[in-house]
C-alpha cells in the first residue's frame, strides 16, 4: 500500500487539534504501541495519538484520509490476532481516554459506554445496579469493551448468554473520511435497512472507529455453582460436553482444559488448591447459574450423573466463593502460563459442538505429523477450542515454514467439520493468509468491496483480514 511517512507538518497539525490529550513520538511510547499479546510481533508506529473527544477523532481521521496516512485503532492491547499492530507505521489511535460509562438506563436495561472502559469495570458497575452484562473474555480485567466489540469477543459464558454481538444495540462511529454517525437505534428489534451495527461488530477496526456503544443488559442472576471434573481421557472430556447438552442441560459455562493447560496454569498462579493425579488427562470446568439455588443443586447433581458415564476421577464441587475464584483463575490464566513457558502460536478453532472429540484427535495427529506440541483448552460448550502450539525443540526453519503447512492442514480439517478458523480472536494480521480456506473467491471479493465502500483509500487498520 502506498502510504507516506509522518512529517513534522503532520505532527504540527495534530498538535493544533483540540481534544487530543497526548501526542507521543518518543521511542518508549511508540514501543508500547508496537505490540499486543500476539506472539512476539512488533511494528513501530510513527506517532501515538490519544484523543478524548469525538470531534478530535473526526479531525484526525479526516486529515489522515486526505493525506493518505495509515491509522491503526488501539484498545488495551490484549488482542491475540495482531489486530492492533501498526504494520505500516503511521498513526496509532489509542482510545484509552474514552473511558467513561455514560449512562445506565435501568428502565430499558441498557448502558451507554465509551470504548476505552475495561470490560470487568463495566460488569461491576452494572452489577451494582442489579444488572448483568454477560460476555466475559479471559482478559476481562484488562481488555476494553471497544476491542471486544471490534473482535466480537466471546468468553466462557457465551455458551448460555451469547457473544458480544448479541448485546450491541447501536454504535456511534467515525468513518475514515471523518464523518460521525450512529449505526442503528437503541431498540431490541430493528428491521430498518441494512444492519450497519452488526457489520461494524467484529470488523476488527477496519471499517470505522467506535466512539460510543449502546449495550443491552439483563437482570443479574443471584446464584452460581461450579464444579471441576477430571477425566482420564481428553477425548472423553470432549465427548462429555455434548452429552451434557443432549441430556437437556444448559450450563452457564463449560470449559475444557487438557492436562498441560491446567498443569502449567497451576505452576503459573502457584495454586495448591487441587491435585493432579498422573492418570488425569483433561478437566471440564462446569458452571450453572440462576435464581433458584435448590434447582441449581439438582441441575449440578444431574450433570454429575451424566459425566459419570465416562472414566472420571472424583469431582470437585467448589464450596466457597474463594474456591470458585481459584478455579476460574486457573482457567483464565492458561494463555499467560503457556506464553511464559515457551514461544508459541495460538490458533482459535471452532467447530459444531459434537465434533469436539474429532477436532482434538485431528489436532494431535497433525502435531505428530508436523512435529509440534499443542496445549488445548477453551470454551468447549460452544465448540471453541484454543490450540496453543509451543515451539519447544522445533528448529527455527520448521517453526517458520513447516508449521505453517500444519496449521493450514488443521484449518482445512476444521472447515471440513463444519467449523471455521476463528471463534473469537479475529483474523487480524496472523490469520489472514488462511482466509481462503474459510471463504471462496466470490465471498472474499464481496468483503473487500465492503471495505472499499467504507474506506476507499484503505487508511484504516491496513494489512488486516485480507492477504495482499
Amino acid at each position: 500500500m502506498d502510504f507516506r511517512k509522518i512529517s513534522e507538518q503532520d505532527i504540527a497539525y495534530f498538535r493544533s487539534v483540540g481534544g487530543i490529550k497526548n501526542i507521543f513520538t518518543d521511542n518508549e511510547n511508540l514501543t508500547v504501541a508496537a505490540s499486543d499479546q500476539t506472539e512476539d510481533l512488533h511494528y513501530l508506529p510513527e506517532v501515538v495519538l490519544q484523543p478524548e473527544t469525538v470531534e478530535a477523532v473526526s479531525a484526525i481521521m479526516r486529515y489522515c484520509n486526505e493525506h493518505r496516512l495509515p491509522v491503526t485503532p488501539r484498545g488495551a492491547g490484549t488482542g491475540l490476532s495482531g489486530g492492533a499492530l501498526p504494520v505500516f507505521g503511521g498513526v496509532v489511535l489509542d482510545m484509552k481516554r474514552f473511558n467513561k460509562i455514560l449512562n445506565v438506563d435501568k428502565r430499558n436495561l441498557q448502558v451507554v459506554v465509551e470504548p476505552g472502559v475495561i470490560t470487568q469495570e463495566l460488569q461491576d458497575h452494572v452489577k451494582a445496579e442489579g444488572l448483568m452484562y454477560p460476555p466475559d473474555p479471559a482478559s476481562k480485567g484488562s481488555c476494553f469493551i471497544g476491542g471486544n466489540v471490534s473482535e466480537n469477543s466471546g468468553g466462557p459464558r457465551a455458551v448460555k448468554y451469547g457473544v458480544v454481538k448479541d448485546y450491541v444495540l447501536n454504535l456511534e462511529v467515525v468513518m475514515p473520511n471523518g464523518d460521525v454517525m450512529w449505526t442503528g437505534a437503541n431498540v431490541l428489534k430493528n428491521a430498518t435497512g441494512y444492519n450497519l451495527t452488526q457489520l461494524i461488530v467484529g470488523s476488527e477496526g477496519t471499517l470505522a472507529v467506535i466512539t460510543k456503544i449502546v449495550l443491552k443488559l439483563i437482570p443479574a442472576v443471584k446464584h452460581d455453582l461450579l464444579m471441576l471434573v477430571p477425566f482420564r481421557s481428553a477425548i472423553d472430556a470432549c465427548a462429555a460436553v455434548n452429552a451434557i447438552f443432549m441430556a437437556g442441560y444448559l450450563p452457564s459455562a463449560l470449559e475444557f482444559m487438557e492436562r498441560d493447560a491446567i498443569e502449567w496454569s497451576m505452576k503459573y498462579v502457584e495454586s495448591a488448591g487441587i491435585s493432579l493425579p498422573e492418570d488425569i488427562q483433561a478437566h471440564l470446568l462446569i458452571e450453572v447459574d440462576g435464581n433458584n439455588l435448590d434447582q441449581l443443586y439438582k441441575e449440578m447433581e444431574a450433570i454429575a450423573e451424566v459425566v459419570q458415564q465416562f472414566d472420571i476421577d472424583e469431582i470437585l464441587f467448589a464450596d466457597s466463593h474463594e474456591q470458585k475464584q481459584m478455579l476460574w483463575t486457573l482457567r483464565r490464566k492458561v494463555g499467560e502460563a503457556v506464553k511464559a513457558n515457551s514461544i508459541y502460536k495460538e490458533e482459535d478453532t471452532v467447530v459444531p459442538r459434537a465434533e469436539l472429540p474429532e477436532l482434538l484427535r485431528v489436532i494431535k495427529e497433525i502435531g505428530k505429523e508436523y512435529g509440534f506440541h499443542s496445549v488445548c483448552y477453551g470454551h468447549a460448550g460452544d465448540g471453541n477450542l484454543h490450540v496453543n502450539i509451543v515451539k519447544g525443540d522445533m528448529s527455527d526453519d520448521d517453526w517458520n515454514n513447516k508449521l505453517t503447512e500444519g496449521i493450514r492442514k488443521l484449518f482445512k480439517e476444521v472447515v471440513r467439520m463444519g467449523g471455521t478458523i476463528s471463534g473469537e480472536h479475529g483474523i487480524g494480521l496472523v490469520q489472514k493468509n488462511y482466509m481462503d480456506i474459510a471463504f471462496n473467491a466470490a465471498q472474499m471479493q464481496l468483503m473487500k468491496e465492503i471495505k472499499k465502500v467504507f474506506d476507499p483509500n484503505g487508511i484504516l487498520n491496513p494489512g488486516k483480514i485480507f492477504a495482499a
